[in-house]
């Protein structure tokens, strides 16, 4: 995650790639290589992430009502392989790919949104609800077969998260009567929280990726003097 001079960036139908770092169609796997320097600490990160979709999601879906923002879940469910030789580790499992992308930044679009995807026994459900920067809500809750087809489904009841260290507030929904649990929180950084959830969607126990974002936050002029900290820019 370095930001890096437009010269170091390639792309082509099936790769992308910035600096040393890139992400290639191998088949119907997506190869990402990664080459970077960690920060704020300095240490080599490289390795590689394998992404095999087990469905293609075909639909890109607006976030705001003149199309500005999109997002479209790529591979609502994936198997996914890590192999990591800078720190030495590996794993498998199931995963999820998605995009956003858009016309403008998404701080120009957005104060704040809050997701979250659960692998159920033969769907997928992705729930999707935020506010804009005018202030109004959007919201969205899909699940998809096996397939990679979609339905709209009524998003289930509100629940409440405690805010994280950093106080980002975080929401998210669950059957009714149902408290969800944050069993860990793997980033709590000052705008941004993603988050694994015990809880119960659509008659099903399951745990649940979770993030939720606050682009009000990053528009403080504090927190945007810290990004180079977090994410160094390179001039090379």
């Amino acid at each position: 995650m370095t930001e890096r001079p437009s010269r170091r960036v390639d792309r082509g139908a099936d790769h992308f790639a910035v600096g040393p770092s890139a992400m290639r169609w191998d088949g119907d796997t997506l190869v990402i290589d990664i080459d970077e320097i960690s920060a704020p600490l300095p240490y080599r990160v490289r390795g590689s992430v394998r992404v095999t979709p087990e469905m293609i999601g075909t639909t890109a879906f607006a976030l705001d009502p003149a199309g500005r923002h999109r997002w479209h879940p790529v591979a609502p469910r994936a198997h996914v392989e890590v192999s990591m030789t800078h720190p030495g580790t590996s794993w498998r499992g199931d995963g999820y790919f998605d995009s956003n992308f858009g016309d403008e930044p998404l701080e120009d679009g957005f104060d704040d949104w809050h997701w979250s995807r659960a692998h159920l026994k033969n769907d997928v459900a992705v729930l999707y609800e935020g506010r804009r920067r005018d202030g109004t809500p959007f919201e969205l809750a899909l699940r998809f077969d096996r397939q990679g087809r979609w339905h709209d489904v009524m998003q289930p009841a509100p629940a409440a998260l405690p805010r994280t260290g950093w106080l980002v507030k975080r929401r998210t929904r669950a059957d009714a009567g149902h408290a969800p649990q944050v069993i860990k929180t793997w980033i709590d950084a000052p705008f941004y929280a993603r988050t694994a959830l015990s809880t119960r969607l659509f008659g099903e126990n399951t745990r649940a990726v979770h993030e939720s974002l606050s682009l009000g936050r990053f528009r403080s002029p504090v927190v945007q003097s810290m990004l180079p900290y977090r994410m160094p820019r390179a001039l090379w």
